[in-house]
């Protein structure tokens, strides 16, 4: 298998070249050549296959021009008990019939960004082996909250590679700015910008497509990659746990080989829900894909209309991690319902950049409303589900997937549905704890941000985990924050 740029299809390389470069040249977004085929008989062969062996099953039809070797050496090593809570990585717990929580933040940073960046190092060390790169890698990360963690946890003191992160100084919970300023290695750099999301993705893609700026880093001995979901090696990893959870359906006897459940995922930069999306198109049984917005429901508005605008007001919201406006994978779902048209995604992608707004034709419409139903949360839906399920369950669900919940909720009320459904459930509530006590508690007055993990714990009889317990002890190492505009110089700096 070969993958191809959504703006320049003639553009085709090997997956660890895909994997190195993180972005193609001409800004595109690297996609598969061709979708693998995954038949009944071989879903339900999983079954009594623990996370290492499905995800190496998996992953073995995509990154094609990895040994058999190489790539056990990426599964084993990255899916380890020790790096993860759970002997199953990725449990499905079911609330009640038909209604299940896949939770996918058992990993050392908590969120779902673990379980695609604590395999992407061994994928990048691997591809630069493969092609025979000599350069050191320069990872660069615009981060809205878990990212951001997720990635200096992978590559911190990996041999071989620098990375430098970008959060928004105002958009991240307390709890995610107090992950990425105390994290430890030598080769990692964490800056605030004053701005959003947007502002740092935006300034992160410029970085890379600057020749200025890589022939600077190329004199130095460097060359840039990604860690952010346009990098295709942190968006194929996530193919793998929908695969595993509907394997552990089966298992459970919750549905029978073949049967279709839903998906339901709290979406902003579209990686998430477009890994499930990829699943579907390999042949796992999914029917409806149903995208969750928080206030900033661009992706609703999209799904619901057609037309994509990024020019609206930005809230900074209870889910920080989905306050985006600009979603970037989105262009790699286009480029499939466009049946690989390149050249209209690159006019598309330019209306965007330009205009700040777009239009799909109104068969790509339909396609997209085939496959997906937009819905969206605000913020007092958001607490009030928190309490919902807390009350009527005795489960505790972050600010993120509350909003994927109270979305499901609304949409089986409007169509009736009674289709198995799994709810991508991407963060611990101790991330986010203030919003979480203040639901299942009402209003406390209390700001000291380890006294309301205590709060937290007493009241919903949970534990802290263990790697949020542990940053109260930790030295805060980055605090500088910057202009969006000092981007490429922080970059620099990172590297003398």
């Amino acid at each position: 298998m070969n993958y191809i740029s959504t703006r320049n299809k003639n553009i085709k390389v090997p997956s660890a070249l895909a994997i190195k470069q993180g972005i193609s040249e001409e800004g595109g977004l690297f996609v598969p050549d061709s979708i693998p085929s995954f038949s009944v008989e071989e879903i339900s062969s999983m079954v009594k296959m623990n996370y290492r062996e499905r995800a190496f099953f998996v992953l073995s039809k995509y990154l094609t021009d990895f040994s058999e070797k190489e790539l056990r050496y990426c599964t084993d090593n990255a899916y380890t008990n020790e790096k993860f809570r759970s002997e199953k990585i990725a449990p499905v717990v079911e609330l009640e019939k038909g209604f299940n929580i896949l939770e996918l933040w058992h990993g050392p940073t908590c969120a779902f960004k673990d379980m695609a960046l604590q395999i992407l190092p061994f994928f990048l060390t691997t591809s630069i082996k493969l092609t025979n790169e000599d350069k050191t890698v320069c990872i660069l990360v615009a981060t809205s909250g878990d990212t951001g963690k997720a990635a200096l946890e992978g590559f911190s003191d990996v041999e071989g590679t620098n990375i430098l992160v970008f959060y928004p100084e105002l958009g991240v919970s307390n709890m995610q700015k107090l992950q990425m300023k105390t994290q430890e290695g030598n080769n990692v750099g964490v800056c605030a910008i004053k701005g959003n999301f947007d502002d740092a993705q935006s300034g992160v893609k410029k970085i890379f497509t600057d020749e200025n700026i890589k022939n600077e880093l190329e004199k130095r001995g460097y060359m840039f990659s990604s860690a952010n979901s346009i990098n295709f090696g942190r968006l194929c990893p996530q193919i793998v746990y929908y695969f595993s959870a509907y394997c552990d359906l089966l298992e459970e006897g919750k549905i029978n080989p073949g049967e279709k459940i839903n998906v339901v995922v709290p979406t902003g930069n579209f990686g998430n829900i477009l890994a499930a999306y990829y699943a579907k198109l390999a042949g796992l049984p999914i029917d409806k894909l149903i995208c969750a917005s928080n206030k900033n429901k661009v992706l609703t508005d999209f799904i619901n209309t057609g037309v994509y605008n990024k020019n609206r007001e930005f809230f900074a919201t209870s889910s920080p991690s989905m306050d985006i406006l600009i979603s970037s994978n989105l262009e790699r779902l286009l480029f499939a319902l466009y049946e690989n048209d390149d050249k209209e995604i690159a006019s598309l992608m330019k209306k965007l950049s330009e205009e700040g707004e777009y239009k799909v034709s109104s068969e790509v419409l339909e396609k997209l409303q085939q496959n997906f139903y937009g819905g969206y949360c605000d913020e007092e839906a958001t607490l009030e589900t928190i309490k919902y399920i807390f009350d009527k369950y005795g489960y505790t669900c972050d600010t993120h997937t509350a909003v994927a919940v109270k979305v499901y909720l609304d949409y089986k009320e409007k169509t009736n549905d009674e289709t198995v459904s799994v709810i991508a459930s991407t963060a611990s509530p101790y991330k986010f704890p203030d919003n979480v006590l203040k639901a299942v508690a009402g209003e406390n007055k209390e700001t000291d941000d380890f006294k309301l993990l205590e709060k937290l714990s007493e009241e919903t009889k949970t534990e802290i985990p263990n790697p949020i317990k542990e940053l109260k002890n930790k030295k805060v190492r980055f605090d500088k924050v910057i202009e969006k505009s000092d981007m490429e110089e922080a970059v620099l700096d990172l590297l003398k």
